[in-house]
């Protein structure tokens, strides 16, 4: 079945999130995984329950509480009413914040994963070669942690492509605005219209697909030459 101009603007805002969210999760999200790998903190436990929070945490409840957050009496919504901004609740910005707690450890455990895994004596050799921290960040730490990034970046894509319970309630259904793909097929579902849910819900069963085949030949690939 051809997709209509609603469901495109559905697409495209779905992907336009999903580019957003993964580009603000691996620059927020590396400093907190370089930290929760190597930190001897005793909150090292409560940083990592809260991070791995949205892992088991139905998505309605914490869509529910960024909604009072955002709201206009809330802590979040209090903030952007003072600085002129007004609530962020149904819109594209509020879905960008959802979504990047959402999606959080999706893209933070695998690059923890990969910085725990980092052999103590190749930074030291770094230290010794007397590498700057710049140059030990861009030149050993990253390319030696790409399978990790390459994990975060394809998970934490394909997990916000297919957001429901979050987006619906801290987004609702604004066309062109905050209705993305997973809330088109509700609808579609709800007005009998199975035809054009099934068009989109393959071809969100496809693109997630194609993100775990993608994960499973890179890290494939680079292990076969490293």
């Amino acid at each position: 079945m051809e997709l209509v101009s609603e469901d495109l603007q559905a697409i495209w805002l779905t992907i336009k999130l999903a580019l957003v969210v993964v580009v603000i999760l691996l620059i927020l999200g590396t400093p907190l995984a370089w930290w929760l790998a190597h930190t001897a903190s005793r909150s090292k436990g409560i940083v990592n329950a809260l991070v791995a929070l949205p892992l088991v945490l139905p998505p309605s409840v914490l869509g529910f509480y960024f909604l009072i957050a955002f709201g206009p009496t809330g802590p979040i919504g209090t903030f952007t009413s003072f600085l002129g901004i007004g609530s962020i609740a149904f819109t594209f910005e509020g879905l960008v914040v959802a979504s990047v707690v959402y999606s959080l450890p999706f893209v933070v455990q695998p690059i923890q994963n990969s910085f725990e895994n980092l052999r103590p004596e190749i930074l030291e050799v770094s230290r010794m070669m007397r590498m700057t921290k710049f140059e030990t960040v861009f030149k050993v730490i990253l390319p030696l942690s790409k399978n990790g990034y390459v994990t975060a970046l394809v998970l934490g894509f394909a997990h916000t492509l297919g957001e429901f319970g979050v987006v619906l309630m801290i987004g609702g259904n604004i066309l062109g605005e905050t209705k993305v793909i997973s809330i088109q097929i509700y609808e579609q579902v709800e007005s009998l219209q199975y035809e054009r849910a099934h068009t989109l819900s393959f071809l969100l069963l496809l693109i997630s697909f194609t993100c775990l085949m993608l994960i499973s030949f890179v890290n494939k690939r680079w292990s076969f030459t490293s």
